[in-house]
């Protein structure tokens, strides 16, 4: 009998799986228990042809294969590799001490060869979690499982390698990182955005303190291309977010090979066709949606109220929450989510309804109709909505202004006023003004009485909800942090109102 230990997918989440293997004197026959799906009970005939394609012959006896803990259920091919060590050692092949403390990811080809397995990074870092000191996976996941600290992990190309190695007692190359690729790849500059002052404003109040944003307008106003310049406004990710973002898309399957550190932030942009699975999540076997890839970053929606109806009202409780929760009759699990939202919408089915450009010619039954596609409850949970006017071509076509404002200019307030909100922050353990605690917002905004009595005169205009005028507090409290402002006073607040309903600014 032999054990060694392997790893598992579960959701975004590595788990550790003990792989028994007990070798009996009945007939032939490979046996693999402990809640294996279809790949990992098909990863016997690859083993078996790996196994014989080495030179080693495969044990003429039954075997036993055992997955611990069993009531986990384990998907993938990456169980190939500790499978086939496995009952390698219970041959006698390979002897115990060298399996001790050692972890494997793998999946094999028929030849022997060792391939990529989705997860790779997960996988790793459940194996060191669990006291593996050495680990081997599949060259292919090198620069991948390169980025887990704290245990030696070796690269193979292929099955006679690790025995080789295991054998003999030979050394196995390390894994390295690929180069760090810079930051703001790709990402337009707010420079490019002519006119739509009221929208640049809002775009870097939602920069400064990660609220979410909504922006109507007729089509072709520039909501896309405002959305688009948002990550270029935001601070780079720290070393622990670009790790815990790389986890997320490696257990997508979505890392580039060449540069599999995730260091700008995502921009996620799904289309309005996108199932309720596809944006949250599901599947089998179950992977990340739209919302987790979009962790630490920014998830758009463009034509918001073409979503469909559950998609979107799904959405509510991972904006509160930021994470998606999915149950099952046999599971449940939990995908990190904490984007920023960017969301954009035509005022009305033909999209110009008081757009100053074209008659619309819809009926109020149709504008109140697409209107309510979009639920109070939702709207409520996006902290600024913006208005986006049409921008005429005098402006468009002209050359463009030196004086005009680059993201770099902006990124510096931006990140001024992220500093503020952590240190105040720190002790609620949140990063910024949008995830203030409902209980800590007295404390944490400190609005001067006439800004609490301009809100309060707001709330009963404007028929405003607790939680819009929670939301609206943080929002205030965000101006003031870009005004280095420590009290928050009737200009921010007021502001903050005018952000919240472009339509209505009490004053």
């Amino acid at each position: 009998m032999s054990r060694v230990l392997g790893g598992a997918l579960v959701g975004v989440d590595g788990v550790p799986v003990e792989v028994e293997v007990r070798l009996s004197s009945q007939l032939p026959r490979i046996d693999i228990v402990g809640l294996p799906e279809a790949a990992v009970r098909e990863s016997a005939s690859r083993v078996r042809a790996a196994v014989t394609a080495i030179g080693y012959g495969f044990p003429e006896r039954r075997v036993t294969v055992n997955l611990a803990p069993a009531e986990i259920r384990k998907s993938g091919a990456g169980l190939d590799l500790p499978i086939a060590i496995g009952i390698l050692a219970a041959a006698g092949v390979i002897e115990a001490k060298a399996t001790d403390k050692l972890g494997l990811v793998g999946e094999l080809a028929l030849d022997g060869r060792l391939r990529a397995v989705r997860g790779a990074l997960p996988q790793v870092l459940a194996l060191r979690n669990a006291g593996c000191t050495r680990i081997i996976a599949p060259r292919d996941n090198g620069p991948e499982v390169a980025l887990a600290p704290g245990a030696a992990i070796h690269l193979a190309d292929g099955l006679a390698q690790v025995v080789s190695a295991l054998v003999e007692d030979t050394a196995l190359p390390e894994a390295e990182g690929a180069p760090l690729l810079s930051q703001r790849r790709g990402v337009p500059d707010i420079a490019i955005v002519r006119g739509q002052a009221p929208a640049r404003r809002a775009l870097e109040v939602a920069a400064a303190g990660g609220h979410g944003l909504l922006m109507r307008g007729a089509p072709g106003a520039g909501k896309t291309l405002l959305a688009s310049v948002l990550p270029g406004l935001l601070p780079p990710l720290t070393r622990g977010e670009a790790i815990e973002t790389t986890r997320i898309w490696s257990a997508a399957g979505m890392l580039d090979p060449d540069a599999p550190l995730i260091l700008n932030r995502p921009f996620r942009a799904p289309h309005h066709s996108a199932t309720r699975a596809g944006l949250l999540g599901g599947g089998a076997p179950t992977r990340p949606g739209e919302v987790s890839l979009a962790h630490h970053g920014v998830l758009f929606l463009d034509e918001l109220p073409e979503f469909s109806r559950s998609s979107l009202e799904a959405l509510r409780q991972v904006l509160e929450e930021g994470r998606v929760l999915i149950s099952r009759a046999a599971f449940r699990m939990s995908f990190p989510a904490r984007f920023q939202l960017v969301a954009a919408s035509n005022p009305c089915p033909c999209g110009w309804y008081r757009s100053n450009v074209r008659d619309c010619r819809c009926d109020d039954g149709a504008i109140a109709r697409y209107e309510a596609r979009l639920s109070g409850p939702l709207l409520d949970r996006i902290d600024v909505h913006v208005s986006v006017q049409p921008v005429p071509w005098r402006e468009l076509g002209a050359a463009r202004d030196a004086t005009t404002e680059t993201s770099k200019a902006v990124l510096a307030r931006v990140s001024h006023a992220r500093e503020i909100q952590l240190k105040r922050l720190a002790h609620y353990e949140v990063q910024s003004n949008a995830t203030i605690p409902v209980a800590a917002l007295d404390d944490a905004v400190a609005a001067t009485a006439d800004a609490r009595a301009l809100l309060g005169r707001a709330v009963d205009r404007l028929a405003l909800s607790a939680r819009a005028a929670h939301r609206t507090l943080r929002v205030a409290r965000t101006l003031a942090d870009l005004e280095e402002q420590e009290p928050v006073g009737p200009e921010q607040m007021a502001e903050a109102i005018s952000l919240r309903n472009p339509n209505t600014a009490p004053r």
